[in-house]
């Protein structure tokens, strides 16, 4: 299943950058992450571990994969037979900063998972991009 978002914020690439890896302030701009506990004690980074807890779906792990210092990070996570990858992107474009939120999902139980959750995995990286932007825009 592939679920994705985009969203174009009137801010530079370096500005979304710092909101979007300080991972521990997103329940304060997204609703759709409840609470985001790094588990390494490090900053966003590649082999970086996040305990992330989201309403109506179970506490994930997602380790970061791929680290692209203020242009991308990718984390996945395994749970209950299905594999969700995660991906941020972002292109800066004279001054503003077109972000491409994915989340893939692969495994056994992947398209049940899609049927049940795919309406809440669409409504949540939509908010996320939302808050995204007005966070970065008014810093």
């Amino acid at each position: 299943m592939h679920f994705q978002t985009t969203v174009e914020i009137a801010a530079p690439a370096a500005t979304v950058w710092e909101v979007l890896a300080d991972v521990t302030t997103w329940p304060s701009w997204t609703s759709s992450v409840t609470s985001a506990e790094p588990l390494s004690g490090e900053p966003l980074g590649l082999g970086a571990e996040v305990r992330v807890r989201q309403p109506r779906l179970a506490p994930a792990v997602w380790r970061v994969t791929r680290f692209e210092a203020e242009q991308s990070f990718q984390w996945t996570s395994t749970s209950g037979g299905v594999t969700s990858v995660a991906d941020h992107v972002l292109t800066e474009l004279n001054g503003s900063t077109h972000v491409l939120l994915t989340v893939d999902q692969s495994g056994l139980l992947a398209p049940l998972i899609g049927l049940i959750f795919g309406g809440l995995t669409r409504r949540y990286l939509r908010t996320e991009a939302e808050g995204l932007k007005s966070r970065a825009e008014r810093a």
